[in-house]
């Protein structure tokens, strides 16, 4: 199974900026979380971000969130670990539009329209892993989301919680991918027109 775009959000986890500095190899893990958010401002993928706590763990890290910028990200700020327990699930599935009539009685693909084009497979990536990043996606697997963790985006302070979380994320039913799993997966054809700005990403 392929990821789909026209079936995907992004949701990043908690790049702030006095996080940041303590977690296992740091500075990769934000350049590929940057390079998630400009796929999804070039895809024009819906994206959105978290922070953990800000008035104790500071904003997103500037150059991150200059590229959710791009991708008109929305910013959730939450206390609770997961961000489902904060509304993210109602920001990635909004209430359904009422239907004219009765939807019922329309054919079965005219009933999956009516409900508004759900996104339901979130591209997921963040910090720390074994915190916010999985107690997120452990609620999102029970939402019946379709949930993708981009394991070269996400850390924690060490690199053993990091690996246990992807350990038991795998166990629960997430995939694991890396960022150019996203990329090309996302693109399919090397005749996208979106193709060599996307690839420029990773080069």
């Amino acid at each position: 199974m392929l990821l789909d775009i026209e079936e995907s959000q992004l949701v990043l986890v908690d790049y702030q900026v006095r996080l940041m500095p303590a977690l296992f190899e740091g500075p990769a893990v934000l350049a590929n979380a940057v390079r998630l958010a400009q796929l999804a401002a070039l895809l024009q993928v819906p994206a959105f971000v978290t922070e953990q706590n800000p008035s104790k763990l500071g904003a997103t890290v500037p150059e991150l969130k200059a590229a959710l910028d791009e991708a008109h990200a929305r910013v959730l700020s939450k206390m609770q670990f997961s961000a489902v327990e904060e509304g993210l699930g109602e920001w990635l599935r909004p209430p359904a539009k009422p239907v004219q009539g009765n939807a019922r009685s329309l054919p079965k693909h005219l009933q999956k329209a009516s409900t508004g084009g759900e996104r339901g497979t979130i591209v997921l990536a963040g910090c720390e892993a074994h915190v916010c990043l999985l107690q997120t996606a452990l609620d999102l697997l029970e939402d019946e989301f379709e949930v993708w963790v981009v394991t070269d985006a996400c850390s924690s302070r060490t690199e053993r919680n990091r690996d246990a979380a992807f350990d038991r994320l795998a166990g629960a039913g997430a995939e694991l991918v890396t960022t150019e799993m996203v990329l090309f997966e996302w693109l399919r054809t090397a005749e996208h027109p979106d193709f060599k700005a996307a690839q420029a990403l990773i080069k």
